[in-house]
């Protein structure tokens, strides 16, 4: 595989035909030669995926705070939330229920999704939404991206383009909760010679709606290109890195009701019983993306490009232990102690390649893309003590390595695609991709049990599709694909570490049986769109086998625990309208009605013998039939007000805008029971915003923008974890509970100066 993927690399880099060095290309042909490396995991106007396109300015006005997440919570079936409860630091989401790791992010057509965990960490990548230009979000399988795993939504991501002048900007953004925000960016344009230049740097700090969600992050991008009528080479870097709070543990239910701003991440008590908070419970990682693309367009119908990434990553968390036992640790105690206070660090460090390749042929009757795809990921976790209360100094903590263990995944993957004008207005899609993958983990994990797996999985995902467009305002399109998705290295993790708990402790085990999931997906939608009006509808059904779950429970570094049920689906349907009423009033909104069910479910529960010995005894279950899916609302909608009074004016007052937000997510519970003392309560939020741009001079201008998050101060929590346990001797569960409380009414002010 190494030797592979460098022959390929060099095959990437084939000289340029000297026939077309010194043309100056034109704008058409420099449009479509920046725009083909995100071409390939993209939906076009007529093929039969149900997608948005969401453009630079939408993302800016959503929300000042350039977390993608929460830049795209106001898009259908779309539920974002922040572990800090405002927008900056750990921000997630989900489409139609579906988590992260079943979203499908790629950036310049190079897949950001964790090798591992499958999941895509914003906060790594932070202040991306002001960086880039355009946002695709395909709901439901979508195209097969290359080498992706896709299997409930992707967010397809392109950089700024190229444009034909110089530019600079500088935003200033400040707010509630020490909240300050910084962007700078500036570009070359497009030169007489072809080269190009663009570079870009976000800092953002908070100190966080709850205690220690303080957050530290900044990124930054540049890219170096060259290009004329046939050939692009462009080299893109982009840095993130950030410094965090720890906020996954949440809060229980009761603390909520005391002090919702809370937060128990590194509480610990003196020898007086005196509660202290160790001031470097942190989260740590920096990410490097490096990205090398030629494109070569042989003709007006043939293109062919290659992009190689290398991603760097580093990073650790950071936690006081207290009450922890010196075996955990692997370290002697000294004689008559068994356990101490602990400060940890758990580590991890990866290189990540990728090569993707692909050729296209375009025509009036006929598109036409094959690709190839083959990464590897190579990721180190290491675990370390930093200091013990009772060791002290006397320890050598340097020499001391608590766990070290490797996670190693390749893939190889291929696609062919096609769109077909069969008569006028019909176009038939077919979407073909196979993808091998193939994971060897090795080395002990933190308590001590060898994680030594191996894994081959082989996949092939079809799709196909109809769309019939009888006017170029409306069309309607049919679709059905299959998809397959691996389970993820905590996924194989703990059923490892649950199958070794239950040896030790002499019990029956549920064994390391994970499969990966399946999804049938069949969506049928109809589209309208004029320049004042434009409506959308859509029904899905999205059948799983295997699906993997959420138990509720996460680890000790906030993963959740998955586990594989039977049978499930996401059925439901999703409407979208907006309408320029008049010239200074538009109106929009959207909404998703769904139902999402497991036809039968078994809870499995930790069983112990009593509440005082806490002897394990293995698994304890609980059959539940028709129950509904966690963190999946059957109801979500939001509706939007904009304003524009002086739309009219013959001046600068025509680009003020006031705009209204508000979004409804339905209640949904915490684990698979549907159970109501698991539920997260419906919540209502309406964000604010208005904005106005001053012409300084010919070509720059001044935009002072106003923002109002959760503008009528709704107390409310957006997302939970559970885990239970049940105790024999008296017929009894407990449980622990985290929610994460989202903030009250705050503001933000921010300034952008354009030139």
């Amino acid at each position: 595989m190494r030797g592979f993927l460098f022959i390929a690399a060099l095959c990437s880099l084939i000289p340029f035909s000297a026939a077309a060095v010194g043309k100056e290309a034109t704008d058409e042909k420099v449009e479509r030669l920046d725009s083909v490396v995100v071409s390939t995991s993209r939906a076009g106007k007529d093929t039969p995926i149900t997608f948005t396109m969401i453009g630079r300015e939408s993302l800016s006005r959503t929300n000042p705070l350039n977390s993608l997440p929460m830049n795209l919570s106001l898009q259908p079936s779309v539920v974002s939330v922040n572990e800090g409860g405002t927008g900056l630091g750990y921000s997630k989401m989900t489409v139609r229920g579906s988590k992260g790791s079943q979203i499908n992010v790629t950036l310049n057509g190079i897949t950001l999704n964790d090798a591992e965990s499958q999941e895509v960490f914003w906060v790594n990548i932070p202040a991306l939404s002001s960086m880039i230009s355009s946002v695709q979000l395909q709901r439901g399988l979508g195209t097969s991206a290359n080498g992706a795993g896709a299997f409930g939504a992707s967010i397809n991501m392109s950089t700024a383009s190229v444009g034909a002048d110089p530019f600079a900007t500088a935003e200033m953004s400040a707010g509630s909760y020490g909240t300050f925000i910084s962007t700078f960016a500036a570009g070359t344009g497009l030169m007489k010679s072809g080269l190009y230049f663009n570079a870009a740097y976000s800092r953002g700090l908070t100190d966080g709606y709850i205690r220690n969600a303080y957050a530290d992050v900044q990124s930054a991008i540049a890219v170096l290109g060259w290009m004329n009528e046939r050939n692009s080479l462009r080299l893109t870097y982009l840095m993130g890195d950030q410094h965090t709070g720890i906020t996954w543990e949440g809060i229980s239910l009761e603390q909520y009701e005391v002090d919702r701003r809370y937060n128990p991440a590194g509480e610990y008590y003196d020898q007086f019983g005196n509660v202290h908070y160790y001031d470097n419970e942190t989260d740590n990682y920096a990410q490097h993306h490096l990205q090398l693309n030629y494109t070569r367009s042989f003709t007006d119908r043939l293109t062919w490009s290659t992009t190689f990434n290398y991603t760097r990553g580093d990073g650790y968390y950071e936690n006081y232990k207290a009450g922890k036992s010196f075996s955990k640790y692997l370290m002697d105690a000294p004689e008559g102690v068994e356990e101490g206070d602990f400060i940890t660090r758990e580590a991890l460090a990866n290189d990540y390649y990728v090569l993707n390749s692909d050729i296209r042929y375009s025509s009036r009757l006929l598109s036409l893309t094959a690709g190839v795809n083959l990464s590897r990921y190579d990721g180190d976790h290491i675990g370390k003590v930093l200091w013990n209360n009772v060791l002290g100094d006397s320890f050598d903590y340097d020499a001391h390595e608590w766990y070290l263990n490797n996670g190693l995944k390749q893939e190889a993957s291929a696609f062919v695609r096609g769109e077909v004008l069969c008569c006028e207005g019909l176009t038939a899609y077919a979407d073909l991709q196979y993808r091998g993958i193939w994971l060897d983990m090795s080395g002990p994990e933190d308590d001590g049990v060898l994680l030594d797996h191996k894994d081959n999985w082989q996949f092939f995902n079809p799709r196909a599709g109809l769309s019939y467009r009888w006017s170029p305002s409306s069309r309607v399109y049919a679709s059905a694909a299959l998809g397959h998705r691996e389970p993820g290295r905590s996924d194989i993790k703990e059923l490892i570490l649950d199958a070794n708990k239950s040896l030790s402790a002499g019990v029956a085990s549920r064994g390391v049986d994970i499969r990966p999931e399946k999804m049938l997906d069949i969506e049928a939608g109809y589209e309208y769109f004029t320049e004042k009006l434009s409506l959308s509808a859509n029904l899905y059904m999205m059948e799983y086998w295997d699906m993997l779950l959420e138990t509720g429970k996460l680890t000790d570094v906030g993963y959740a625990v998955k586990e594989n049920v039977p049978r499930s689906w996401r059925r439901g349907v999703e409407l979208a309208a907006a309408w320029k009423a008049l010239s200074w009033l538009q109106i929009g909104g959207n909404m998703t009605l769904s139902t999402n069910k497991i036809r039968a479910y078994t809870a499995y529960y930790e069983m112990y013998d009593n509440m005082n010995d806490w002897n394990y005894l293995g698994q304890h279950q609980v059959k539940f039939e028709n129950t509904d899916i966690l963190m999946s609302p059957s109801l979500v909608g939001m509706a939007n007000v904009t304003f524009r009074p002086f739309v009219l004016a013959d001046n600068s007052l025509n680009s003020a805008y006031l705009s209204l937000n508000g979004k409804y997510v339905g209640k949904q519970y915490y684990d698979n029971t549907s159970s109501s003392d698991r539920e997260i309560p419906a919540y209502f939020v309406a964000d604010l915003s208005a904005g106005y741009e001053v012409p300084v001079k010919k070509s720059s201008s001044l935009t002072f923008s106003f923002h109002v998050q959760n503008l009528f101060n709704n107390m409310y929590y957006a997302d939970a974890w559970l885990w239970r346990a049940y105790f024999q001797q008296e017929n009894a569960f407990y449980a622990e509970t985290g929610i994460y409380p989202q903030a009250p009414v705050n503001f933000m002010l921010k300034v952008a100066w354009r030139f």
